[in-house]
């Protein structure tokens, strides 16, 4: 009876040491957009409002002295199929860097905009003033 216990175990240990290993190697590939090569695009704008959606990643706004509107993305990833949009289309401004699948990434964005101009991120109005 001792070894019908042995052996039954068994196979939790080598799931529990497969689910270790699985771990560290996914730990082993972390990713880190502070440490990507920054890439920029401006937008020319002259509306009041802007209507930001940053599809839940992180974002910074900057109120500036500029004329235009300057978006900065740093993005790094390792696998997965990639999502990278940055498009103005009149008042909206969306803004998204994710990965899909069996994925490992990791975004942010950085939004320069001119004083006086209200931003509304997400739904919810921000204070630029």
């Amino acid at each position: 009876m001792a070894s019908w216990t042995t052996r039954s175990k068994q196979p939790a240990t080598i799931a529990a040491v497969a689910a270790l290993a699985t771990t560290l190697s996914i730990v082993g590939c972390g990713v880190d957009a502070s440490s990507a090569d920054p890439e920029s695009k401006t937008f020319s704008y002259s509306g009041d409002t802007l209507h930001l959606d940053t599809n839940e990643v992180a974002t910074k706004v900057i109120v500036t002295d500029r004329d235009d509107i300057k978006v900065t993305r740093w993005f790094d990833s390792r696998a997965g199929n990639q999502r990278l949009v940055w498009e103005l289309e009149g008042d909206a401004l969306e803004i998204d860097a994710g990965c899909s699948g069996i994925a490992i990434c990791d975004a942010k964005f950085e939004v320069e905009i001119p004083k006086g101009l209200t931003v509304v991120k997400d739904g919810v109005e921000l204070e630029t003033k």
